[in-house]
């Protein structure tokens, strides 16, 4: 009979040095809300402004162990902390200059994220984030909750809230002012274009957004008729009469553009070769598609024509 491991869930804090990760974390393992006394593993991964103080910990079953380079993350350490301490949980302090990538990649597999949150310093998030954008994206993209520190009354929020927006649609925004005084970001978000049209026409400079927010919420798609310039990617690789259409986007920077398409169906004479770009207009349907190895999204078009390729060609947010 195979043994399955224990799971063991791990809650994520990131962000870059002065954020307020340590304050946080301080502050909850000091609590009997977070801390009733299970064997929890503190992962430092960084060397922070302030220095923990396990006297004030609601409960004395914290280890804390540090992994100073990058390159000592595996999953054979990983696993022997976890013995080591016989540990319930992973509490990590995660290192603002590492990508999240190195984490995830050598988890444990028992070991789960039950939680995310990114610190920011409100007051150097828009210079790092112009500065160090590709890590700044990289935690907002998969943390549940973006906080903001050191907000003054006042200030305006929309630059934070796109930049949040731009790397994750779901996650929540929060304001801090000071210890007691905190205010979640209530800043609606819709799309660019009128989902109530007859013909939902989507401009070159919407594609991205509208990419993401087809593929997050096909339901609100289904049966509307959409209009669009998309690429040829793919033809005889597929069908008679299904392409495999879109555009290049770049969600970050140049290291992370990737091709963003669907499967389209058009059952008319269509004189194109990869690469050409086209004028689409169609109908959706959601349903499952070999292309897609799972139900998704499929364009079925009752109007296709060449065009000229737009300006600029990838696509961004």
């Amino acid at each position: 009979m195979m043994n399955q491991q224990q799971e063991i869930p791990v809650y994520l804090f990131t962000g870059f040095l002065g954020g307020g990760k340590t304050t946080f974390i301080q502050d909850i393992l000091s609590t009997t809300d977070f801390n009733e006394g299970e064997r929890t593993l503190l992962l430092l991964c960084e060397e922070g402004e302030e220095d923990y103080d396990p006297s004030k910990f609601s409960y004395p079953n914290v280890y804390i162990e540090t992994i100073e380079d990058e390159e000592d993350l595996t999953q054979e350490r990983l696993k022997k902390l976890e013995k080591r301490h016989a540990i319930d949980r992973v509490v990590i302090e995660y290192n603002g200059m590492w990508m999240l990538q190195t984490l995830f990649q050598n988890m444990p597999q028992n070991w789960l994220i039950y939680q995310e949150v990114c610190f920011h310093d409100a007051t150097t998030f828009l210079m790092y984030n112009q500065n160090m954008r590709q890590l700044c994206f990289d935690k907002m993209q998969t943390a549940e909750l973006n906080i903001f520190n050191r907000c003054e009354k006042g200030f305006d929020k929309m630059p934070f809230h796109k930049e949040v927006r731009i790397a994750n649609r779901r996650a929540q925004i929060c304001y801090e002012y000071g210890p007691e005084d905190v205010e979640q970001d209530d800043i609606e978000d819709p799309l660019p274009y009128d989902m109530e049209a007859p013909v939902v026409e989507i401009k070159d400079e919407w594609y991205a957004e509208w990419y993401r927010d087809i593929n997050e919420n096909p339901q609100n798609y289904e049966g509307k008729t959409l209009q669009l310039r998309v690429r040829i990617a793919m033809i005889d690789e597929l069908p008679k009469g299904k392409y495999a259409m879109g555009r290049h986007v770049m969600t970050c920077c140049v290291e992370d553009i990737q091709f963003a398409g669907l499967v389209y169906v058009y059952d008319k004479p269509l004189d194109v070769k990869k690469g050409d770009w086209v004028m689409v207009k169609g109908t959706v349907k959601n349903e499952y598609e070999q292309a897609y190895q799972e139900e998704g999204p499929v364009i079925y078009c009752e109007k296709a024509w060449k065009t000229k390729a737009p300006d600029p060609e990838v696509a961004t947010f």
